[in-house]
């Protein structure tokens, strides 16, 4: 292992560290919110006399202080501003190849999971329409059955989810006095 691969090594747990104050900070409210948890900035503090002997750098200008020297209190956007910046400095010096912690790729990772999800529920309920046109179409279904059919299609646009799906498809049976083996022979 190589000297540069060795040091990421060792800056990687407090790196992740690091990140999870970021995410378990306090929110700010108003720029000028203030918070008296001493261990929320000792913790950080602490975290960065660890990283300075590791790597032998001084990231000093990091540390928090207290707004005045009797004082127990730090301001929110300060702690937020100093933890998110070494976050971003250690990602620059050690994990450059990396993708950044700060770029937004989990969003995108969830838009593309919400994307298909639609996609796959959108498939489904045109199947569904399908599958009722060609029944009503061919009058393999009659009476009540037929009707039980026409409200389903009437209402399928109402449906966001597979369990609404299902929901829908099983009180409008119900309401129809269809059982469960009635249900599979409209639906073979």
């Amino acid at each position: 292992m190589d000297m540069n691969n060795e040091m990421k090594d060792k800056v990687r747990p407090i790196y992740s560290e690091l990140q999870g104050y970021l995410s378990q900070a306090p929110v700010i409210k108003e720029s000028y919110d203030t918070t008296d948890d001493k261990s929320l900035w000792q913790q950080f503090n602490n975290t960065i006399d660890e990283l300075n002997s590791i790597t032998g750098k001084d990231y000093s200008k990091f540390r928090i202080i207290p707004l005045h020297e009797q004082s127990d209190y730090i301001r929110i956007s300060e702690y937020r501003t100093k933890v998110s910046g070494l976050i971003s400095r250690l990602h620059g010096e050690y994990f450059a190849d990396e993708i950044a912690p700060f770029s937004g790729s989990p969003a995108t990772v969830i838009t593309q999971n919400q994307t298909q999800q639609q996609s796959m529920h959108l498939i489904m309920l045109l199947e569904i329409q399908s599958k009722i046109d060609e029944k009503l179409n061919k009058n393999e279904v009659e009476g009540k059955g037929r009707d039980f059919l026409q409200t389903l299609k009437s209402t399928l646009s109402t449906i966001k989810d597979t369990t609404q799906l299902i929901q829908l498809i099983l009180s409008t049976a119900k309401s129809f006095g269809i059982t469960i083996e009635q249900l599979s022979k409209i639906f073979s």
